[in-house]
């Protein structure tokens, strides 16, 4: 069976030539007559693979020795409550801006902790758009900000984050880690489940900044201690190792694109794409996000009416064009087209849109 273009949220595509690089060393890494998967962790080849991993990232971020690189388990959903249960102390306020799903779940994780204050919500509007610098109401010494960089189910995206100088950021990046060029260091902590824009499901990258690991509580729970997970260089347990070493196949293939400057190029240029054909649709399609704050992770947008939608997700996959379906919250249809996703898959479905309307 041909290969389809899967515009799905997560587990997201991934790189081809990344996938036939797994696939030609699946049953022997290395010379070692094991697969990776079998291959043990405190082995040589498998520090390697993780020493890699983090000096590419760290490359590719252009980051400094200042933070620590982590892999962890638990999916970003449990950061939610690592981060809170690490950095909220009695007697300190934690700042949630919430501008979608995961926003929400993160701030409800925190509120179950500690003391929280919603700075700034966007829930009035749908989560259409992220809060301007005058919306957002910080309390007066917050410990942390914590922010959701890219809304995957609204299609919303941070594009500027000068309004948190000299505050401790915390982002969850899930969706658009290494869509582009970071300043790393306008960050406390970043953390991202791998399976939207790094790799497969299993694994989630945790950047942190090395002041921060001198202040996590003791009495925390072994697994929930950043700073353990740092001092064995994430090998304090048995790691998803596999989706450790498909971390790694990634970011050296972003490495092989040219860097995230010519990666952000492409995805500026991918999303472009879809976005005119939004645009020049007259009304036909309807673009939830507002123009200024759209993602180029994940477009979302609406048809005129839902049995027109469910026509369109239909002839669409008919067509090699897969998992489309918008989120229920949003409804109508969503195209991720993480890093991954190649330009004829985003030129594809442009052109598919337009013959749709003309045909309609």
């Amino acid at each position: 069976m041909e290969r389809v273009f899967n515009f799905n949220p997560g587990p997201a595509t991934l790189p081809l030539p990344v996938l036939e690089k797994a696939q030609s060393e699946l049953l022997n890494y290395k010379g070692t007559g094991m697969s990776v998967m079998e291959v043990s962790h405190r082995s040589k080849e498998f520090e390697a693979i993780v020493n890699d991993a983090e000096s590419l990232l760290k490359e590719l971020l252009q980051m400094s020795d200042d933070y620590k690189v982590l892999f962890l388990q638990g999916g970003a959903s449990t950061q939610f409550a690592m981060v809170p249960l690490t950095f909220l102390k009695e007697g300190e306020t934690a700042d949630y801006i919430t501008t979608g799903s995961f926003a929400e779940k993160a701030y409800k994780e925190a509120v179950k902790i500690g003391q929280v204050h919603i700075a700034a919500n966007t829930k009035d509007t749908n989560h259409n758009r992220i809060p301007s610098a005058e919306e957002i109401k910080f309390s007066p010494s917050p410990c942390y900000v914590h922010i959701t960089s890219n809304n995957t189910i609204f299609g919303t995206q941070w594009k500027d984050y000068s309004v948190f100088n000299n505050l401790d950021l915390i982002a969850d990046m899930s969706s658009d880690i290494l869509c582009g060029p970071l300043d790393v260091s306008k960050f406390a902590l970043i953390y991202a489940g791998a399976q939207k824009n790094l790799g497969p499901s299993g694994v989630t990258v945790v950047i942190i900044r090395k002041d921060l690991l001198e202040k996590i509580p003791s009495a925390l729970p072994s697994m929930f201690r950043y700073d353990l997970h740092a001092e064995n260089n994430s090998l304090y347990n048995t790691p998803p190792s596999f989706s450790i070493y498909m971390v790694n196949l990634v970011l050296e293939w972003l490495k092989g694109q040219g860097g995230l400057a010519k990666v952000k190029e492409i995805n500026e240029n991918k999303s472009a794409l879809i976005y005119e054909a939004i645009d020049q649709s007259e009304g036909f399609y309807r673009g939830h996000a507002e123009k200024e704050f759209r993602s180029i992770m994940n477009v979302t947008f609406r048809l005129p009416e839902e049995e027109m939608e469910k026509k369109f997700l239909a002839e669409a996959a008919s067509k090699g064009l897969v998992n489309l379906k918008g989120h229920r919250s949003v409804g109508g249809i969503r195209a991720s087209i993480y890093n991954a996703m190649p330009v004829e898959g985003c030129e594809k479905l442009a052109a598919f849109m337009k013959e749709f309307k003309k045909n309609q």
